[in-house]
This record gives C-alpha cells, structure tokens and sequence, in this order.
C-alpha cells in the first residue's frame, strides 16, 4: 500500500487523546511484522503529540498506536518530518543527543524505579535502558546502556512525509527486570509510562502524547507518567 492511501486511511482512524491521561492498549489477533510499513496496522491511532512541558501545539505531528497479544507490546508512530536529522548508528548509541526519535518509557509498578526507555530513530538504529533510580531518595541517578532488552524488534521507514516506527516488547523480557515488578498483562492490567518524540528539525523540540502538569523540563518525571490501560 502507496503511503499517501495509508496517511488517508490513518486520518479515518485518529484519537485525539492529549490530556486523557489514560494511554489504551487494545488487544490484537492480526500478526504484526515489525517492518516499518504501517499499511497493516489495524488499531486507532493516538496524537498529536505536543510539547512535553507545556500541551502546545508541536511544529510536526506525531501519531501513536499501542497494542498487544499474550506474548508482546506493539508500538507503531507515524511522524511527519520534513527534515530527518540522524543516521545509521551501532545499539545504543546516545541518539537522544544527536537524532530525530521517537521512544517508550515503561513503569509498570508505578513506583518511579527500574523503569525502561527505548528510542528509535529514522534510520531504525536504537538503545535500550534501564532506569533503576533518578530520586535522591533512592541514591540519584542510576541508569544501565549495558541493560539489553532480549527479543526487542523495531523498524524505521522513511517515507515521503517523515518516517514510520514499529517496535515489538516480549512480555518475557520484561518480567526478567530485576524489582521491576513486570507482571504479563491482561485485560485490566494497568502500567504507567509515556511516548515522546525528540525532533531535532528546524527548530529542537520534545513532544510527548501526554504533556506534564507540572512545566519541568525533561522527560524523566516518572511521577507524571500517565496511564498504559491493557483492554479488549
């Protein structure tokens, strides 16, 4: 499928979802490839992302799709960029620096610990961490580029509008996180976390789905985290 038919299609199936602070994570039966091609993605997609520290509006729009099986979590974006800064860079590589992404943070327990972060860029290279501890109440800063992620998927797509994003989490890996209290999902089942985007295009901005109350600056603010709901 051309992608201009695909971005019509996805325009039918947006959710408008800033400040619901509930993020859905609808079930699938379809068997998802992690290609990039978002022509066979089925489920609704949420945005646009804005300004992580303010709810403005973003200079470029970014859309996010969750959705889930029993043995994985499927993430799909779709950003609009008509700049693509970045470039093909070995694992874990700190492209949060340097590169146009789009990533995940998860806490499953809630407990602003032992959380992850994911970040993919355009040209599909990525980094996976893990955050044991950012509060002084439990020693500062700690976090892990050595943390591998086992059985993680993602593609990247540059297409005419921007680039596509696909990434695929094994529960199994997760439930490995030692104190992360990662439990396999089911219908119910409730995580906290967030889904941004660093564009470093024209003009540097930092999006997320759901922006922050509170105006700080900066994406790790686990206690603002919003609401991953796992539903039919």
């Amino acid at each position: 499928m051309k992608f201009v038919t695909f971005f019509s299609f996805f325009l039918l199936t947006l959710s408008i979802t800033v400040n619901s602070q509930n993020i859905a994570v609808h079930k699938t039966n379809n068997e998802v490839t992690v290609d990039g091609d978002l022509s066979e993605w089925k489920n609704t997609f949420s945005g646009p992302f804005v300004i992580h520290n303010s709810g403005e509006k973003a200079t470029q729009n970014t859309f996010v799709s969750l959705s889930w099986n029993n043995e994985n979590l499927y993430i799909a974006y779709l950003s609009t960029d008509s700049k693509i800064i970045g470039k093909p860079q070995k694992k874990d590589s700190q492209i949060f620096y340097t590169d146009d992404l789009v990533e995940i943070f998860i806490d499953a327990d809630g407990d602003g610990k032992n959380y992850i972060e994911i970040g993919v860029n355009a040209y599909s290279a990525y980094y996976d961490m893990l955050l044991k501890c950012i509060s002084p109440d439990c020693g500062g800063w700690k976090m892990s580029m050595a943390f591998n992620l086992s059985g993680f998927e993602t593609a990247s797509k540059i297409t005419p509008e921007g680039f596509c994003t696909e990434m695929k989490i094994p529960f199994s890996s997760l439930e490995k996180i030692k104190n992360g209290n990662f439990i396999k999902p089911k219908i119910g089942t409730k995580w906290r976390g967030n889904l941004f985007r660093i564009d470093y295009g024209n003009k540097t901005e930092y999006l997320a789905l759901q922006p922050y109350k509170s105006l700080k600056f900066g994406f790790h603010q686990p206690q603002e985290f919003a609401v991953f709901e796992f539903v039919e």
